[in-house]
Parts: C-alpha cells; sequence; structure tokens
C-alpha cells in the first residue's frame, strides 16, 4: 500500500479568503486556475507521470488522473481512444493510485481522482477510500455516481477527509444543483455544454448560467470544463469561474506527439494561459 510522503497543511481559495484544511491540495491562487486532466495509462503508465509533473510545471494547479473504462459513455472519441489503449495495455485503479503516490513525492498540486463508478466498486468503495488517502490522493470526481446515491461515498471520502467533486450540468434543477453544491468539497465541476467531451472552438452562454446559478448555493471554488481548447476560452472562464478544466485538447496532445508527450503537453499549458491570469489571493 502506498504511504504519504510528509504531512501536508494547506489551503485553497474560496471568493479571496483563504481556507485551510489538513490532507487536502486544492489551491485555486490564479482566475482562471488550471485544471490538467490526462488519461492514465496512454500510452503509458510512465509518461502519464511524467506528463503530469510537465503539466504542474507549466501552472497546472489541479491534475485529474483519468482512469480508463471499458464504457466511457460521457467521453467524445479523443478520450474513448486514449482509454482504450490505455486499457489494452492493463491499466487499473490500482497501478494509478501508485502513479499519483509517485507524483505526490515530487509535488504539492492537487490530485483528483477521475472515474467512472465500476473502477472503484470492483476495488471496493472502502478500500478505495483507504488508498487514495494513503497515495496522497486529494480528492475524487465521480461522472456516472449520482449525488442521491451518494451516502455511502460521501460518508468513506469524509471518513479520510477526501474531497468529493461532483459534476454540475446546465440541464440540472436548481433543487439538484442546490444538492450538489452541499455535498460537494475542494470545488464543483460545471460542465460548460451538454453531450460528451472534446474540444470546441466556441464557449456556449450554458457556462456562465451555469455558474451563475451555482453560485446562488455555493462559495466553493468552481472549474469550468468540456470543450476548452483555445487561449480565448481559457481566458474567458477566468471572467465567469475561479478555474478552467482542459482535457480533450492535452489528450489529443499526447495521442499526437510520441515521445515527445511531456514536453508537448506544457507547451499546450503555456500557450492556452498566456494571457496572464490574475492572482486570486495572496501567495
Amino acid at each position: 500500500m502506498c504511504t504519504t510522503p510528509k504531512e501536508r497543511f494547506v489551503c485553497f481559495s474560496i471568493l479571496g479568503s483563504t481556507i485551510y484544511n489538513l490532507n487536502m491540495v486544492l489551491r485555486f491562487n490564479r482566475k482562471p486556475s488550471f485544471v490538467a486532466y490526462l488519461t492514465c495509462g496512454d500510452p503509458d503508465l510512465r509518461t502519464s507521470r511524467e506528463v503530469a509533473l510537465a503539466a504542474i510545471s507549466a501552472g497546472a494547479e489541479v491534475i485529474e488522473l483519468g482512469v480508463p473504462f471499458s464504457d466511457p459513455v460521457a467521453d467524445g472519441p479523443v478520450i474513448q481512444r486514449a482509454s482504450e489503449r490505455a486499457l489494452r495495455n492493463g491499466v487499473s485503479l490500482e497501478q494509478i493510485l501508485k502513479v499519483a503516490a509517485e507524483i505526490r513525492r515530487e509535488s504539492d498540486a492537487g490530485l483528483i481522482v477521475f472515474t467512472y463508478l465500476n473502477p472503484i466498486l470492483r476495488m471496493g468503495m472502502e478500500e478505495f477510500a483507504e488508498r487514495a488517502a494513503a497515495c496522497g490522493v486529494d480528492g475524487a470526481l465521480v461522472t456516472d455516481l449520482p449525488v442521491e446515491e451518494a451516502d455511502e461515498y460521501l460518508r468513506l471520502m469524509r471518513a479520510r477527509n477526501l474531497a468529493t467533486v461532483f459534476l454540475a450540468a446546465p440541464t440540472s434543477t436548481d433543487e439538484r444543483l442546490k444538492r450538489i453544491a452541499e455535498v460537494s468539497t475542494g470545488f464543483v465541476y460545471a460542465v460548460s455544454r451538454t453531450g460528451v467531451t472534446g474540444a470546441r472552438r466556441d464557449l456556449t452562454d450554458d457556462a456562465q448560467k451555469l455558474v451563475k446559478r451555482l453560485r446562488r448555493f455555493t462559495q466553493l471554488p468552481i472549474a469550468v470544463g468540456f470543450g476548452i481548447s483555445e487561449p480565448q476560452q481559457f481566458t474567458a472562464v477566468g471572467e465567469f469561474a475561479d478555474a478552467a478544466v482542459v482535457g480533450s485538447a492535452i489528450v489529443q496532445t499526447i495521442e499526437s506527439n510520441p515521445r515527445k508527450e511531456a514536453q508537448a503537453v506544457a507547451e499546450l499549458i503555456t500557450q492556452l494561459s498566456a494571457v496572464s491570469p490574475q492572482l486570486s489571493v495572496k501567495p
């Protein structure tokens, strides 16, 4: 089993204030902060580790460690292909947690396991929470776990000071958004549009409207994702949200740059965040 490398006392920003939590590293020091998603094990676990560390060095404040799944219903073709490649390599949730521990030895950036529910159930929900905490992971986002059915998951994660991040969609009712806000910790992930993941040229008004609705129910940082792939989109998110999640563009960059994945992803992050972001809290 993994072991945490050190005691960590860390903070994250909520609307300009600083809240301290033991064993939860989720910093949103810039607006927008950069949240980077990668499918672990594509093309292999060693490269995933190198890409994550390169992304952090380039300015990513949170890394979403994507767990490959055989039926990724919420993912577009880019991430589907990455999942297929990783699964052919035999990549498992257990291996990804070990990679998380390796990243943690070198960085205090936020680490979120981004997964479907099935891999957690195969491991066992309590076992997952135990291992995630031991490996230095800060929390998880389970894409297909309805908030209405998450009581056991919430209990096990909270007992270990692990963040529980939930997706909020433009189609969600206000009642559901309120429930999502109540049980989310770390941040809330606002889906910018309906449909599957994938890079888009335009950022719809749905994202801004959704963030405005969420603000009625929470002061947690809100990260906007699904489709961000260009500098102007990244900058636009900072006008109304705390962080921008970039996923498909990173996975596509990994796919297109064999043996140069880490360097290419670092360059992409630098390019997307080229417009100077504003500090939201003092260092």
